[in-house]
């Protein structure tokens, strides 16, 4: 497989020595967190500013996934970037990859994965840890915005599978707000119809307890295009709540 690097990012990356996968292997930078590791494998996260412009790159190491097209395994940033191209083909907002490329290096196999931060937006968490000093305003547009991200997602056949707060980026946009998405590694086609919708968003609702009932509401007449009076919003909701009750149940 050949590397990627995006057209739009090119002359910089070229302009800086960081466009290949040499380089920005070789590159020197603070990890912004610990390192996950798994056996003799680990993956590191770094923030990297070239000319104002903010990127995160990861690089990982035998950090590998195994699944039943791939049973020998292959490192989790190839899944990501795989999720991150069709969401681009399907015109979904998520996260945008700069660089791709692996590599076998001896009995090591290497990965790194170069995307643009997201500078400038907000993650959906810090907007609940400050959620009564917002607007109703502004509540009603972040819970347009969520249920319409939602919406898109489902409505090409894609299940997000990890729908939380902490990775739904949002940022101010004329009179409202628009919406994004990051951590595409668990993303899969939608196969079970509502099932699957319910089994995405009900973690979201979950972790947004600042949302009353009536905000609720309006996040689902986002998601299905109704009026926030239409009986199946109140459908949809019995639906959450029951896969709610089933997961506290267990």
């Amino acid at each position: 497989m050949s590397d990627f690097l995006a057209a739009e990012d090119r002359a910089l990356l070229e302009r800086n020595g960081l466009a290949t996968f040499d380089t920005l292997w070789a590159k020197q930078l603070e990890a912004v967190d610990e390192p996950n590791t798994s056996g003799d494998g680990w993956s590191s996260v770094f923030r990297l500013q070239i000319e104002g412009h903010g990127y995160y790159l990861k690089r990982q190491s035998n950090y590998l996934t195994r699944t039943l097209h791939r049973p020998f395994g292959e490192p989790t940033f190839s899944r990501e970037f795989r999720n991150i191209s069709r969401y681009r083909q399907l015109a979904i907002p998520a996260l945008q990859a700069a660089f791709f490329g692996e590599r076998k290096v001896g009995g090591e196999h290497r990965a790194i994965l170069l995307t643009r931060a997201l500078d400038g937006w907000s993650d959906l968490d810090s907007l609940l840890e400050q959620w009564s000093l917002l607007s109703d305003a502004e509540h009603r547009q972040i819970l347009r915005a969520c249920g319409q991200l939602a919406r898109q997602v489902h409505s090409v056949g894609q299940v997000h599978g990890c729908f939380y707060p902490k990775h739904i980026f949002l940022k101010a946009s004329g009179n409202g707000f628009v919406a994004q998405l990051i951590d595409l590694e668990k993303t899969r086609p939608l196969i079970f119809g509502w099932r699957d919708r319910v089994r995405d968003l009900e973690p979201l609702l979950r972790r947004a307890p600042q949302w009353s009932g009536e905000q609720v509401r309006q996040f689902l007449a986002a998601y299905i295009d109704q009026p926030e009076d239409s009986s199946l919003i109140a459908a949809w909701n019995q639906r959450l709540v029951a896969r709610r009750n089933h997961k506290e149940a267990h």
